[in-house]
């Protein structure tokens, strides 16, 4: 699974300029009437905002599309409550940067890879479906089916730990593909690393009855070849999906 350092410098270049706009959804006041004017000139546009790292002062007030409440005790079948508790903190701490606040997905990398760990939460009545998801191979560098650590480094090919923000699609090396931005020192260099949502065959669930385990990704969020979809349509741009391990 590893690539020459020319392979990932050009998908690198890929994730950052190329793709297609799902709209401003992705993070409020991401795509400005100068970006639109510049992209149709042909100039290549970064998908994070300028204030992204360093917001401004005055405070944001939070879109319409981020109306729903949580439960104050949200019960959310097979979450592992700690690791959900960390998760709305999140949610709550990263303020309008995260967009739509109706459901989250949780990646709780505690559970070994043949168990679904990947929890799409409903926030409104904790309906929760769960779906596998591979993890890097350099946070499990012998392929024992658990993650080891995480890291944030290039390179590393792990997956890293935190809050990361849901951006727009693309059809890239994997197919259909979700940029992720991350939002906390612990996963910032995602969009720069390429670490993404996308499918692949080492997480179908056949690999557990032949291997017992899935396969591992370069860190990115690889779920099963016909879970994708689903996966898209239950997540979508400008949501939250929290990855920890507790």
């Amino acid at each position: 699974m590893m690539q020459s350092q020319d392979t990932v410098s050009s998908r690198r270049a890929l994730l950052k300029t190329g793709g297609l706009f799902v709209g401003a959804l992705m993070i409020p006041g991401a795509v400005s009437a100068g970006m639109r004017d510049r992209a149709r000139r042909g100039t290549p546009e970064s998908l994070i905002p300028d204030d992204f790292f360093h917001p401004s002062a005055t405070p944001v007030s939070q879109p319409a599309v981020a109306s729903a409440t949580v439960p104050p005790a949200l019960d959310a079948p097979g979450v592992n409550p700690q690791l959900l508790k960390r998760a709305l903190a999140a949610l709550e701490r990263h303020g309008s940067r995260v967009a739509k606040r109706d459901r989250i997905a949780v990646a709780d990398f505690s559970a070994g890879s043949s168990a679904p760990r990947f929890h799409l939460i409903n926030l409104e009545d904790g309906r929760t479906v769960s779906k596998l998801v591979a993890h890097g191979s350099g946070s499990d560098p012998g392929h024992t089916g658990y993650l080891q650590r995480f890291s944030n480094q290039n390179g590393s090919n792990a997956s890293c730990e935190g809050a990361f923000a849901t951006a727009d699609y693309y059809v890239g090396k994997h197919g259909r593909s979700q940029r992720l931005l991350g939002l906390d020192a612990t996963n910032n260099n995602a969009l720069d690393r390429a670490i993404v949502v996308h499918a692949a065959w080492y997480a179908n669930p056949d690999m557990i009855r032949e291997r017992g385990m899935l396969g591992r990704s370069q860190g990115c969020f690889a779920v099963g070849e016909n879970e994708l979809t689903e996966v898209f349509e239950r997540l979508g741009p400008g949501r939250m999906i929290y990855a920890a391990k507790v």
